[in-house]
């Protein structure tokens, strides 16, 4: 069974500084339609103008990601770290039992754009992290590993039974990806145009996969997307 989740029909918060278009419902956005799916919780999808951002606010028992799709992201917090994400980077924090951290975009002149992701921890009262990894390395057709359970093959350490992927395809290629038993997916489009298991799916568009043996992705266009292999 394959759900869509049309770009379009995502929620929307605007400000003077920021365009936000949320997947599920956050914040001052409430659709009990879109809670959620399976441990994954929101996936926003931001673009901050030059010298706006999120000043600094608590969370805890969450893990939260964010990928840098265009611009830079500065980020701190109380656990000592300061670092600016890049175009290509993933920064996941667990909130845990408790961290405050700010976001900003520290260009003068140009935005940023960035997914923001939550995930549902395996359990509650974790003690809080953060790292930093590139994906910008990745194969020209595929996928690359990274977020895991294990933090394995260099990825970072999600504490969820959660696969994440960055993906990549040119126009005309093909991707199949099996999901074991029991297993769910959710694909989200950053760019191009694809076919998944024959639905069309553009930038902004997401799918949840459930009681699928397979996905498989034909891309139109040049095309770039996340996939979550999640329990």
């Amino acid at each position: 069974m394959i759900s869509v989740r049309k770009s379009a029909e995502r929620g929307r918060f605007q400000a003077d500084w920021l365009d936000s278009r949320h997947t599920f419902s956050f914040d001052t956005y409430y659709d009990p339609q879109h809670m959620g799916f399976r441990a994954l919780r929101v996936i926003n999808e931001d673009r901050v103008e030059a010298g706006g951002g999120f000043p600094l606010h608590p969370h805890r028992d969450m893990e939260i990601l964010s990928l840098v799709i265009e611009g830079k992201l500065e980020h701190q917090d109380d656990l000592g770290s300061r670092e600016t994400i890049r175009a290509g980077e993933l920064q996941r924090i667990s909130a845990g039992t408790g961290v405050r951290h700010s976001e900003y975009n520290p260009s003068q002149s140009e935005p940023v754009h960035f997914l923001q992701i939550w995930i549902l921890p395996e359990r509650k009262g974790l003690e809080p992290g953060y790292e930093k990894r590139s994906f910008a390395s990745g194969p020209e057709n595929g996928l690359l590993l990274v977020g895991s359970p294990t933090g394995r093959d260099g990825s970072a350490l999600i504490h969820r039974d959660v696969d994440l992927f960055c993906g990549q395809l040119g126009q005309g290629r093909t991707l199949e990806h099996r999901l074991e038993t029991g297993r769910h997916a959710w694909i989200q489009v950053i760019s191009g145009a694809l076919q998944l298991n024959g639905v069309s799916l553009e930038p902004g568009d997401g799918a949840a996969l459930s009681d699928e043996k397979r996905l498989k992705l034909d891309a139109a266009a040049p095309s770039r997307f996340l996939l979550f292999d999640l329990s």
